[in-house]
């Protein structure tokens, strides 16, 4: 990213921070209990030690790999060739969001995971550590990069993350009739707004009334602005939550209306 654009995405993290609210600011009691029980909870948890563990190995590893790179990672002015190290401090979500992550789909208890944009694969490292019975099916466009994060599932012992590379307009049709069910979506990949606007509608179809989108880095260019207020406007999409770096929606149609909030986290 340019210092153009980073000095951009300064301005707007300061409007964020000055503008959003917290669990008084919330009238709807399920998005209360979100922002009081799980936006909240900074107590440190047994099953977070070895995600983290591995974040630290990782952030070390001076290996280099050959990157295929098929979304918007050309704004970062990212090489080919590029250090582990390098890819985890640049593309991994800070411990916060996949600790998130792990209280969501641990309290409202949802099975059968979808992730756009493996990485390195410390979030789905968090969303599959929940429970061994959760499933989490994640799509990278790197081969060098999804065999790096398969080995580190593999570290971790995990053995409920089904693994796809290839472009996602060509892959996630295919992992979607491969889903039992679609009950928590994390998409995290391409960052422009035509495609991510598309992965919302086709996962939207296999959706049901509880399921959960997450989306990544709503905020970081004027491309991925627009594409969140499409996806806000969207007819099913009852909830929205803007914690400035994520972006979650919620379908439940018990909500009546419309219902956007800013929160900080």
């Amino acid at each position: 990213m340019s210092v153009q654009q980073q000095f951009k995405l300064a301005r707007k993290f300061i409007k964020y921070s000055l503008t959003s609210g917290n669990r008084h600011d919330v009238h709807s009691p399920f998005i209360y209990k979100l922002a009081d029980e799980l936006l909240r909870d900074k107590k440190f948890k047994p099953a977070y030690a070895p995600v983290e563990a591995l974040r630290g190995q990782l952030l070390s590893d001076n290996t280099i790999l050959e990157v295929t790179d098929l979304g918007a990672g050309s704004l970062t002015g990212a090489h080919k060739q590029r250090k582990i190290s390098d890819i985890v401090k640049s593309a991994a979500k800070p411990a916060k969001y996949g600790q998130l992550f792990y209280r969501m789909i641990r309290e409202l208890d949802l099975k059968n995971i979808l992730e756009l944009g493996t990485s390195m694969g410390i979030s789905t490292s968090y969303m599959a550590s929940t429970n061994p019975q959760t499933q989490v099916y994640t799509i990278e466009g790197c081969p060098n990069i999804a065999a790096r994060a398969r080995a580190n599932f593999e570290q971790l012992g995990l053995e409920n993350i089904h693994s796809y590379v290839g472009n996602f307009d060509e892959v996630l049709d295919d992992v979607l009739q491969d889903m039992t069910a679609l009950d928590f979506v994390y998409i995290d990949g391409n960052h422009r707004k035509l495609p991510t606007i598309e992965y919302y509608k086709k996962c939207l179809e296999k959706a049901h009334d509880q399921t959960v989108f997450i989306f990544d880095d709503i905020h970081w260019t004027d491309d991925m602005e627009a594409a969140w207020q499409v996806i806000q406007d969207h007819p099913q999409t009852m909830v929205t939550v803007d914690l400035f770096f994520i972006g979650m929606v919620f379908l439940q149609k018990d909500f009546k209306h419309k219902q956007h909030y800013i929160l900080k986290y």
